[in-house]
């Protein structure tokens, strides 16, 4: 590609089925943001971590998984993530296309005997609730930060995290606690 586009040679892509997208389409789940993670490790310990990092996201995550990992995965997601909204999808376009819709414990029931190559679609978008009920405004930066902090957050998300509940910019947040 790079020794095309050197070379002066147009490249141009050619649209065609990409299971990742369609699938996050049919799940009915935010497609305003997403994270994709392919695969999960195997090794239990990178895997682990893995769950633990995508635990912490605040959109739809999206993974793929082999029908004889699935039960596993889904076992694993149950008890690193929780028993969260998600979408299972195989073979789409194909005529043993599938959709399951439920929380993981669901889906784990309503899986037997899988086949194909799945999409599992995470939505995590309630991962931060919706937290009106609290008066930041009247709380300190420092007492808004610990808030998020508690919560599970790391630096990156917290600041985001306090300049959308204060409908200021990150910068701003983050100069402001540089200042202190």
């Amino acid at each position: 590609m790079k020794k095309a586009i050197e070379n002066n040679i147009d490249v141009i892509p050619i649209p065609g089925a990409c299971a990742l997208i369609n699938s996050l389409i049919v799940s009915g789940m935010s497609t305003k943001e997403f994270s994709f993670y392919g695969f999960l490790p195997l090794n239990k310990k990178n895997r682990k971590e893995t769950l633990n990092k995508i635990k912490k996201e605040q959109n739809t995550v999206i993974l793929y998984e082999a029908p004889h990992k699935l039960n596993k995965t889904l076992q694993d997601i149950l008890e690193e993530i929780g028993d969260v909204n998600a979408c299972l999808v195989r073979e789409l376009t194909k005529i043993h296309e599938e959709k399951l819709y439920g929380n993981i414990s669901k889906l784990i029931s309503l899986v037997t005997e899988p086949k194909g190559e799945f999409v599992i679609i995470l939505d995590l978008n309630k991962n931060v609730e919706n937290y009106e009920e609290e008066n930041f405004e009247e709380m300190s930066l420092e007492e808004h930060y610990k808030f998020y902090e508690e919560k599970g957050l790391e630096k990156k998300e917290i600041i985001k995290q306090i300049a959308k509940d204060r409908k200021v910019s990150k910068n701003e947040i983050y100069q402001k606690f540089l200042e202190k």
